[in-house]
């Protein structure tokens, strides 16, 4: 307590505009460094554990001081050089930096120490079970959407990622790591191609080239390429044909599914369509997971990391079958088992492309997936019956207002909803259902924790906990929580 007050005594030293020099104790999610200085401590994003820095003082508020990185005045010992060259530069990675291991032990940290946070006032047991790795740390992406731009104000065309900490400038990542060789020839041979061509300027809305999306299976070794413009007259407009003829050129390990022109004239930086055109192939591809397969569309939902979403998966479907029929935890689950969970209704609540729904739907009676976004929905419906699953329903909506149209009631639900949780008041509709047990997916540890405040206050507890790092040498960090009802009877 002590300690507390001297940091409050401190941060009132602190005044915005202030240059400090400070050292890097820790790393909280999301890539938020705790800086401790003479003045007392300071949140500094883009920074690592034992660095020493220096850093701009931007903002106090509720007696927090939050800064600008400045510069790295002295590496941690924990570092490494950088496989990649553009580390540092460009804002995509956090950790490259730094060998897997610690990298790993820095999320799992920041997992636990966000669920010790509400789970320390849970009376019962839990079990936190760390982190499990990615199968690849490296070249793991089956898709990316890069951003045509300039490096710096009227510099040369770039294509490629956000610069670190900035909203306009982009880096061209020529030898990006987190994607294999053939994301590289064609991100490559693209921005040479459009050398000399406009543009889209976010602030005049003006210019022809905004994105490149590329998406690759894993499996299958497809490729489908996208390239997004504006309708706006530009010289660049009459190579897009002869773009795609060079593009079908190029040595590529994968096979070219599709090349698609998507027109997009809207003025916020989002990656839609106002308008496709199939310049080669088909717009779509298939991609296998966990022996299922599904059809990908350029803006289907799919896991980023193909080999990481088996381990997600396979982890979920294991807590789905954790309990007996007494509430006791079993060992050695590695899914539901047909005799005990064969006659049961299973609600895949944010069910994207229904890849859980169908992981599940071998071992219950019926499957029902929600999702809002109805193109999701479409494809979950098509892949469903690619994988000859007869007893997965799909429905588009809001969750909130699906669940009062549902006749049936779930014995079991699965959550995964988007980063910012759940809604509260579908939140509570979901609790009552009164479910013996849940499994809730999340890709934000934080809104997580928000959430499990309310199951707690509603009778329930946290049994397991574990991370699955899903985005290597990014900040991003999946975590799958088992709970368990203790008002209801046992199913």
């Amino acid at each position: 307590m002590e300690r507390v007050h001297r940091n409050e005594e401190l941060r009132k030293l602190m005044k915005k505009g202030d240059i400090l020099t400070g050292n890097v104790k820790q790393v909280d999610f999301p890539g938020k460094g705790i800086v401790e200085t003479d003045e007392g401590t300071c949140v500094v994003k883009n920074v690592l554990p034992g660095q020493k820095i220096t850093f701009a003082v931007q903002k106090k508020r509720n007696g927090r001081a939050e800064g600008r990185l400045l510069q790295v005045d002295e590496k941690s010992p924990l570092e490494r050089e950088s496989p990649c060259p553009h580390f540092g530069d460009c804002g995509g990675c956090m950790y490259l930096s730094l060998p897997y291991e610690t990298q790993l032990a820095i999320k799992e940290a920041q997992v636990k120490k966000l669920l010790d946070s509400v789970l320390d006032r849970q009376q019962e047991e839990w079990q936190f079970e760390g982190i499990k790795a990615s199968p690849s740390e490296f070249f793991y992406r089956n898709k990316m959407e890069f951003s045509f731009g300039d490096e710096y104000k009227d510099g040369p065309l770039s294509l490629g990622m956000h610069k670190r900490g900035s909203f306009y400038d982009i880096v061209t990542v020529r030898d990006c790591q987190i994607v294999d060789e053939d994301y590289r020839q064609i991100l490559n041979f693209t921005r040479d191609y459009f050398e000399g061509c406009s543009f889209y300027h976010r602030l005049r809305h003006e210019g022809y080239l905004r994105h490149l999306l590329i998406r690759k299976a894993v499996k299958t070794g497809e490729i489908l390429i996208a390239l997004v413009t504006t309708s706006q007259p530009c010289a660049g407009a009459g190579k897009v044909n002869s773009w795609k003829e060079e593009l079908l050129k190029l040595e590529l390990k994968g096979r070219i599914a599709g090349i698609l022109h998507i027109i997009n004239d809207s003025v916020a930086d989002v990656v839609q369509s106002d308008g496709t055109e199939i310049l080669y192939g088909q717009d779509y591809f298939y991609e296998e997971l966990l022996g299922l397969k599904f059809k990908i569309s350029v803006f289907s939902f799919f896991q980023t990391n193909t080999s990481g979403a088996e381990v997600l998966y396979e982890t979920a479907r294991e807590y789905i079958g954790d309990l007996d029929a007494t509430g006791e935890a079993k060992a050695g689950v590695s899914e539901p088992s047909e005799n005990t969970d064969s006659g049961k209704v299973v609600f895949d609540l944010y069910s994207g492309t229904g890849t859980i729904a169908q992981l599940m739907a071998p071992a219950a009676k019926k499957v029902i997936g929600v999702e809002i976004v109805k193109e999701a929905v479409d494809a979950a419906r098509k892949n469903a019956e690619l994988n000859q699953l007869h007893n997965c329903e799909f429905i588009a909506g809001d969750v909130l207002k699906v669940l009062d149209e549902i006749e049936e009631k779930p014995d079991f639900i699965i959550l995964d909803p988007p980063r910012d949780g759940i809604h509260p008041k579908a939140l509570k509709k979901i609790i009552g259902y009164g479910v013996e047990r849940l499994v809730y997916i999340s890709c934000k540890p934080t809104s997580l924790v928000r959430d499990l405040e309310v199951f707690l206050e509603n009778g329930y507890i946290v049994v397991r906990a574990v991370a699955a790092d899903q985005f290597p040498w990014t900040a991003g960090i999946e975590t799958v929580c088992l709970l368990r009802n203790l008002k209801s009877k046992p199913i």
